[in-house]
C-alpha cells in the first residue's frame, strides 16, 4: 500500500518528494509506504508484542490520565500478535498527526526490508535516513532505543507529548478520527 501523501502535513509531503528524489540520485529507490495512520491502527501495532498485564496496565493509566479515546483505541482492537514494531500507543505517534511517514526500500520490483544488505555499496535504508537529515528530518534508524529505519518524521521530538497533555491529544484524536 502506498502512502496518500496528501494526508500528510504539507511540509512533510514537499520533504517527503524531495527525499524521493535525493535518494534516487544517490542510486537508491524508496517508496512512501505508511503515512497518516489512524489511533486504531497504532494500537493493533503496539499491542501485538505486549502481555495482557502490559496492555491492562496501559489502559488504566491512560484512563487515569484523562484519555479514555486513546484508552479505547487500544482495547477496542483486541489481540495482537507480532513483533514490537513501535513503543507509541494510539495519540503519541507523529503518524497520527501527518507528521511521519515510513518508506520501503525497492530493488528490481521487490520490496526489500534489510537493514545489512548492500547493492552497489548501499543499503536503502541508510541512504533514507542520510538524506532525511540532510533535509532537515529526523530518522528513526538513528534513534538510540528502538531504531525504525524505514521511518522518518518532521520533529526531533520523540512525542506529541512535547507540545500537548494527554487530555488534549485524546480530544484531538477522538475530533479527527471518531
Amino acid at each position: 500500500m502506498a502512502a496518500d501523501l496528501d494526508k500528510l502535513k504539507p511540509e512533510l509531503k514537499t520533504k517527503a518528494l524531495k527525499l524521493v528524489e535525493a535518494c534516487s540520485v544517490g542510486g537508491v529507490d524508496i517508496r512512501p509506504n505508511t503515512g497518516l495512520r489512524d489511533p486504531f491502527e497504532q494500537g493493533r501495532l503496539w499491542r501485538q508484542s505486549r502481555s495482557i498485564e502490559e496492555i491492562t496496565q496501559r489502559i488504566s493509566f491512560l484512563e487515569k490520565q484523562q484519555a479514555p479515546f486513546l484508552a479505547h483505541c487500544i482495547e477496542s482492537v483486541g489481540s495482537q500478535n507480532g513483533k514490537n514494531v513501535t513503543d507509541a500507543v494510539p495519540g503519541l505517534s507523529w503518524h497520527q498527526w501527518g507528521e511521519a511517514l515510513d518508506f520501503f526500500w525497492l530493488v528490481q520490483g521487490e520490496a526489500v526490508w534489510s537493514t545489512q544488505k548492500l547493492i552497489n555499496g548501499k543499503n536503502g535504508y541508510q541512504e533514507l535516513a542520510a538524506q532525511a537529515l540532510k533535509i532537515g528530518l529526523d530518522a528513526g534508524g538513528y534513534w538510540k532505543k528502538l531504531k525504525d529505519w524505514p521511518h522518518i518524521q518532521l520533529t526531533h521530538e520523540s512525542s506529541p507529548l512535547a507540545r500537548m497533555s494527554y487530555p488534549e491529544i485524546d480530544k484531538a484524536m477522538q475530533a479527527i478520527f471518531s
